[in-house]
């Protein structure tokens, strides 16, 4: 499923997010519509990897089996749709208050000369993410396997650093580490908060 989905958002500018994966219904029951989650069919093993954060540290994906990860692809001087997917990520953290503790946010960046460990740690204080999503960050020969294993397309342009194209989604991966749903960049917080335990427990 990872593989198949190829279509890319311009942060900076109006195209509307898409994905490749036909709409389904989500990992909750509900009617299917066009920008609603769609469903890995069966379940696929989520592929792992290793990166860092902006403290140095070694984060694995596997090492977070228990819980719902919530798997997205960002920068942090996207002026729109990074914004707004991670915005949507609080808001369904702090909707679900203690249920929070069975999910884990991750972002990985799709521009590894822009993400520096400084504008990271700066973009997660000021939106109020800092211990509650890890955000990954490499070169791009670290990156770009990842992204390819992630179905992820990344058309960055060095001139100028709010352009740069990438898929934008968020991928839900079950606390067993297969991945279930893809949800697309404006999806609704209250799809999270209902979808985390139905995860974390699968």
């Amino acid at each position: 499923m990872a593989a198949a989905v190829v279509a890319v958002t311009a942060c900076g500018s109006s195209a509307a997010p898409r994905h490749a994966a036909s709409p389904a219904t989500p990992v909750a029951s509900r009617s299917a519509r066009l920008d609603a989650p769609a469903l890995a069919t069966p379940p696929e093993p989520a592929r792992d990897f290793t990166l860092r954060d902006s403290l140095g540290r070694r984060v694995r994906l596997s090492d977070y089996r228990g819980k719902a990860v919530l798997l997205t692809f960002i920068y942090d001087h996207c002026p729109d749709v990074c914004p707004l997917i991670v915005g949507n990520l609080h808001t369904a953290l702090t909707r679900l208050g203690h249920g929070a503790d069975k999910a884990q946010v991750i972002a990985v960046s799709v521009d590894p000369k822009g993400d520096t460990p400084a504008t990271v740690r700066a973009f997660l204080r000021a939106h109020e993410m800092t211990g509650r999503m890890e955000y990954l960050i490499g070169t791009k020969r670290e990156l770009t396997p990842v992204w390819k294993a992630w179905g992820v397309q990344v058309e960055a342009s060095p001139e100028n650093r709010e352009q740069v194209g990438h898929s934008a989604f968020v991928y839900g991966i079950t606390g067993s580490g297969k991945t279930t749903a893809l949800y697309p960049s404006n999806f609704e917080p209250a799809w999270i908060v209902h979808d985390v335990p139905l995860l974390a427990a699968r």
